[in-house]
């Protein structure tokens, strides 16, 4: 065999070996788990969260991440912001009761190596997002409810508090009069103020987070009191793993907001993760979960405000909603205050 031959064939050889190579890349990368093959660079620590008070939020997160330190304890300690806001009608301490004068509360915690924990419908413990983190390490279990969840709570040390405002107690006698419910879309949504009257204060919402470390892991938090004057015992989406929040350390993270009902029946969060695990970008990803509700019940979707908020493992993220309002925060090492408005469907 003379030279010339040996040369082509071993120029041939690699080039097959280069494009086998980029070609695994390639479907490593549309699993979520790289972005060398397209170009994308891994951008993190960053956090994200839902709607204007998740500026807040991220900060208190941030100083977590920008020292180090592990995404769980920063999405535990993010959402205990607006938790303890008694301006937040939404979330925590200053939440709207339920028709019967109760406030409870909902939330769940998810870490990089899929362990997680929930609370729903426990009164008198003004951070939810504790306990459920307490539930996570220290039971066998993954969610306590109600007076359950309150023992578990006092027994590890949480005090008892009267979660009922002065502002919420007002806003629910002004209910009692009429007793109408319909939610009000992005009612926590800060420049929505102007609507919220007292007695048209039906919200539906929450905060999810989502962050990435310096070690590449994500975690994720979703804390919320629930729609207001709501039957007493309902429990939306946040509380819910694979609703209201999903983890995997593989491909990314991704939380809801709105009415709960909606997507739990399309199990959102785990849908827009499965998504981007096939290839979808965040934002994608968030979009085709907002139509299969379209698609599914179109009367309602008109009706309602429904949102997914997502990233990936090189830290893109995006969102997607069913109605204009929605927005979410972004906090990383170029910019802690960047709040964006999510695109939407209708």
């Amino acid at each position: 065999m003379n030279k010339k031959m040996s040369s082509r064939r071993n120029f041939i050889k690699q080039g097959l070996m280069a494009a086998t190579t980029m070609g695994a890349l390639t479907a490593f990368d549309a699993k979520g788990l790289t972005g060398a093959a397209n170009g994308n660079l891994k951008k993190y620590p960053i956090v994200i969260s839902t709607w204007d008070f998740g500026i807040a939020a991220n900060k208190a997160a941030w100083e977590i991440l920008s020292k180090g330190g592990k995404a769980l304890d920063a999405v535990e300690q993010g959402v205990r912001v607006p938790e303890a806001d008694l301006k937040n009608m939404t979330v925590g301490k200053g939440g709207y009761p339920d028709r019967d004068g109760h406030v409870s509360l909902d939330a769940c915690i998810m870490d990089s190596d899929g362990n997680c924990g929930a609370v729903a419908g426990m009164e008198k413990i003004g951070h939810p997002i504790s306990v459920a983190r307490l539930v996570m390490e220290k039971t066998p279990h993954v969610m306590l409810v109600g007076e359950g969840a309150l023992q578990f709570a006092l027994e590890n040390g949480f005090k008892e508090e009267n979660l009922l405002t002065p502002e919420g107690e007002k806003a629910w006698k002004e209910w009692l009069k009429e007793k109408k419910y319909k939610p009000v879309a992005n009612i926590e949504n800060q420049s929505f103020a102007a609507e919220r009257l007292p007695g048209n204060q039906y919200n539906h919402d929450t905060i999810g987070m989502l962050a990435l470390d310096s070690s590449g892991n994500i975690s994720g938090a979703c804390t919320t009191s629930g729609m207001a004057f709501k039957m007493h015992g309902r429990v939306g989406d946040s509380p819910i793993i694979g609703a209201g929040l999903y983890v995997d350390n593989e491909v990314g993270g991704a939380t809801s907001t709105g009415v709960g009902e909606e997507v739990i029946r399309n199990v959102g969060s785990f849908l827009v993760v499965e998504l981007m695990r096939q290839g979808y970008t965040p934002e994608d990803a968030c979009k085709e979960a907002v139509m299969r509700i379209v698609k599914k019940k179109p009367a309602i979707a008109k009706e309602i405000q429904v949102g997914f908020l997502a990233i990936n493992k090189n830290g893109e993220y995006g969102a997607y909603a069913l109605q204009q309002g929605f927005s979410y925060a972004v906090c990383d090492g170029e910019q802690q205050d960047l709040l964006i408005k999510g695109k939407h469907y209708y």
